[in-house]
C-alpha cells in the first residue's frame, strides 16, 4: 500500500508532538520495515524543512529531510497537479495540492490528522490510528 502523509503526521514525529506521536511514529516505522511505501507531496518537503528549521535549527532539519528522503518517494507539484487543484472544490488550496499530488503519484490513500479537510478527496483518507487499525486487520 503506497500511503502519502501529509504534513501534520511527519511533523508529529519530527517534532514529537504528543498525544500524537506514537501513531505517527509507527507509521512511519512500518514504511521503514517496507510494509508500505510512504511518500510525502513535494510541498510538504519544503514545509517540514521550514518548520523543522525554526524548532531545532537547520541542521537538524538537513539531517531528517535526508532520513525522510531516503525513506520516502516524493509525489511531484507541477501544473497538471495545480490546475487539478484549483478545479477540485477544497476548501484549502494546499489540501487540494496534496490530494493531487497523491493521485497523480498513484497513491492508495492519505494518511492526516485533518481527515475533515478532505471531504472531496476520491482516495481514501485516514488519521493515523485509522489506518494502523486497517494495517493490523490485513495482517489477521
Amino acid at each position: 500500500m503506497k500511503v502519502l502523509f501529509d504534513t501534520n503526521v511527519i511533523l508529529d514525529v519530527l517534532l514529537q508532538r504528543e498525544p500524537h506521536l506514537a501513531a505517527s511514529a509507527s507509521l512511519l516505522s512500518r514504511a521503514e520495515s517496507g510494509e508500505i511505501t510512504c511518500a510525502l507531496c513535494a510541498t510538504t518537503v519544503t514545509t517540514l524543512y521550514y518548520l523543522t528549521a525554526k524548532a531545532i535549527g537547520a541542521a537538524g532539519a538537513t539531517v531528517h529531510l535526508r532520513n525522510l528522503l531516503s525513506l520516502c518517494e516524493v509525489a511531484p507539484v507541477h501544473r497538471p497537479v495545480l490546475e487539478k487543484a484549483l478545479d477540485a472544490g477544497f476548501s484549502d488550496f494546499e489540501d487540494a495540492v496534496l490530494h493531487e499530488a497523491a493521485c497523480q503519484a498513484a497513491s492508495d490513500a492519505i494518511v492526516t490528522r485533518n481527515a475533515q479537510h478532505f471531504k472531496r478527496a476520491v482516495l481514501p483518507v485516514f488519521t493515523p490510528e485509522e489506518l494502523l487499525q486497517v494495517l493490523v486487520a490485513q495482517e489477521s
